[in-house]
């Protein structure tokens, strides 16, 4: 039998201002963390990978073991997803040569399979919907991969287009823009919206760390990935800390599903 959080309330936030605010800066921080151990630790993407995804699985166990919405875990286990989904895309389209096109086409397969799964298994996607220990591995399952595909869009809308890192931060917010349009003047899904948005932050932050840390001559600001990145980290925990956020609201008391 499922176990209902307690006081109605699920163990992720609730999706505000505040939600996308820190969830843009974790996905900026992924993609400069990332960065920072792959390349300026020299460790490479395969290994970085590893210890990235390593992190993900002791963060996410403690995350589907908590018993109520915890913050600081909550968005360790983000900060984990967006930061192994750097290293693991990179992996892909440059370490095995499959390009940023067929990267991002092999992991939006993948993630549009997760969905399909998780609502066959489920009967919902919806992010009021996180009641189970099988769900909330759906959840996470899913940001892994879109915040993967995110990475390899981010590359290739900055590389391959031409737009350059400043183009495709203009692009992918452009987007994010149209979406919170829709949210607010359309009846289309909640849920699906909510989707497209928490993919369309990934690109985005990966576009804007690239901005951050690639040399001068690549189009970046050069800037230190690991200053950079303690720098990121220490907003998102100004923003835990002082920003007010509380648990999403449990299905019972509001249905969104697609």
């Amino acid at each position: 039998m499922n176990r209902i959080p307690s006081a109605g309330l699920s163990k992720v936030p609730e999706v505000t201002l505040v939600f996308w605010i820190i969830k843009i800066l974790a996905t900026t921080l992924g993609e400069t963390g990332g960065d920072a151990v792959s390349m300026t630790m020299n460790l490479g993407y395969a290994v970085s990978s590893v210890i990235f995804i390593g992190i993900f699985a002791v963060a996410v166990a403690a995350q589907i073991a908590a018993r109520s919405f915890h913050p600081f875990l909550y968005w360790a286990v983000i900060v984990a997803t967006t930061t192994a989904g750097t290293t693991m895309a990179d992996f892909a389209d440059r370490s095995l040569g499959v390009g940023y096109a067929g990267g991002a086409s092999v992991l939006f397969v993948l993630l549009m399979a997760s969905l399909a799964v998780w609502r066959w298994s489920a009967g919902s996607v919806s992010v009021d919907v996180i009641t189970s220990p099988k769900v909330e591995m759906f959840y996470w399952g899913t940001i892994l991969f879109s915040q993967t595909l995110g990475t390899a869009l981010g590359d290739w809308m900055a590389d391959t287009t031409g737009l350059g890192y400043e183009g495709g931060a203009l692009v992918f917010g452009a987007g994010l823009l149209f979406i919170a349009w829709a949210y607010f003047y359309t009846n289309v899904s909640r849920t699906l919206l909510f989707w497209a948005a928490f993919i369309l932050t990934r690109p985005l932050g990966a576009t804007v760390g690239d901005l951050l840390d690639k040399p001068l001559a690549d189009g970046g600001l050069a800037f230190s990935r690991l200053y950079a990145s303690a720098i990121l980290a220490a907003v998102i925990i100004a923003c835990i800390l002082f920003l007010p956020q509380k648990a999403g609201k449990h299905p019972e008391a509001r249905e969104q599903s697609i």
